[in-house]
């Protein structure tokens, strides 16, 4: 899992990069590629569903799950049962 953050360089430009802010075991229960319009036409987005156990820090849709070389947009957080895990759905970035 990683989070945006902002690093300010010596010249002041401000740009933003991916850190990494933990890693944990997952399951990948769920697999589908939707085709989405855009603003150019229809793409198609791959969301996969991710299966966590429970974690104290709890993650936000600001944040993203690399997978497979391939980087995905926490888009819905879901906590399983009380304090037993996490289903995060994920849009291919």
């Amino acid at each position: 899992v990683e989070r945006s953050t902002e690093i300010v360089a010596p010249s002041g430009h401000v740009s933003t990069v991916w850190q990494p802010l933990m890693t944990v075991r997952a399951e990948v229960r769920e697999q589908s590629a939707d085709e989405v319009a855009t603003g150019f036409g229809e793409t198609e987005a791959e969301t996969l569903i991710f299966v966590v156990r429970w974690h104290p820090a709890p993650f936000t849709t600001g944040d993203r799950i690399t997978h497979a070389g391939r980087a995905y947009n926490i888009k819905q957080i879901a906590e399983i049962g009380r304090r037993r895990g996490w289903k995060l759905r994920a849009v291919a970035s």
